[in-house]
């Protein structure tokens, strides 16, 4: 019995031997595994050294020459008949040591992994970070999320709630004089108005459009001290850079 158990560990590590046996096409060069997705040879002066890409990488084959040694992230390595992988290590929000993966609380935070240090992110507000598509989309088209977790609570009003009888309807965000949802399909779709604008609710529910702050009953002072005049003929317009919110207050809220 023991002689037979010797027999085949010696048989499967000659097995093994064998699929770690490498020879050099050329002096140099850089050669994928033939199994594993996140192991290359590396070849100098015709020697080669088995390599293994940090966890949570893979090893890019796609230079016909072989020239190039580049480990990318999983998602981004078409790894073919190369199926296996280091088995993963990970740390705080990251499954591995590299990559970028979803928040598990919140589906519009994201985190990006190096070496195993994770960076936060966020969508932009309405959006929720798509696991198979890998970026922010509407949340509603997001199936892992529920909208109303990145409308901050809003819901649209039910079918017939509002006087505007068009596709969609605007509405006010509760809080902030900038922002307002657009509501299609019973969906809540988060927009803001450009700098130096607020959201002005039209004289029937369901209509609004982005005007001077002046205009606009309870938001005259929501830039405060900022210069509007300077704020409009800046790159602020076009979306280049952000403004301070710091000194940008809230809606004011109705009287019950």
């Amino acid at each position: 019995m023991n002689t037979r158990c010797l027999l085949v560990l010696a048989a499967a590590l000659g097995v093994a031997v064998a699929q770690e046996s490498f020879k050099c096409p050329d002096d140099f060069g850089f050669y994928p595994h033939h199994i594993s997705c996140d192991k290359y040879w590396k070849c100098d002066n015709g020697v080669a050294e088995l390599k293994t890409c940090g966890n949570g990488l893979a090893f890019d084959a796609t230079d016909s020459k072989y020239l190039t040694e580049n480990c990318d992230y999983l998602h981004n390595v078409e790894c073919g008949d190369r199926t296996q992988l280091e088995p993963p290590v990970g740390t705080t929000h990251c499954s591995r040591l590299y990559g970028i993966f979803p928040d598990e609380a919140k589906c519009d935070v994201f985190w990006n992994c190096w070496n195993g240090e994770a960076s936060r992110y966020q969508c932009s507000p309405g959006l929720a970070y798509d696991r198979e598509a890998r970026v922010c989309m509407w949340a509603d088209q997001v199936p892992e999320c529920r909208n109303e977790e990145v409308a901050n609570g809003f819901s649209c009003p039910a079918p017939g709630e509002v006087s505007n009888a068009g596709s969609f309807s605007r509405h006010a965000h509760p809080e902030d004089c900038r922002k307002y949802y657009i509501c299609l399909e019973g969906v809540a779709r988060e927009y803001g108005c450009p700098i130096g604008t607020v959201f002005k609710i039209g004289d029937s529910d369901g209509t609004g459009n982005c005007e001077d702050p002046e205009d606009v009953p309870g938001c005259e002072e929501y830039y405060g001290e900022l210069d509007l005049k300077a704020i409009r003929k800046s790159e602020l317009l076009a979306g280049t850079k952000t403004t301070s919110t710091k000194q940008l207050k809230p809606r004011p809220q109705k009287e019950n």
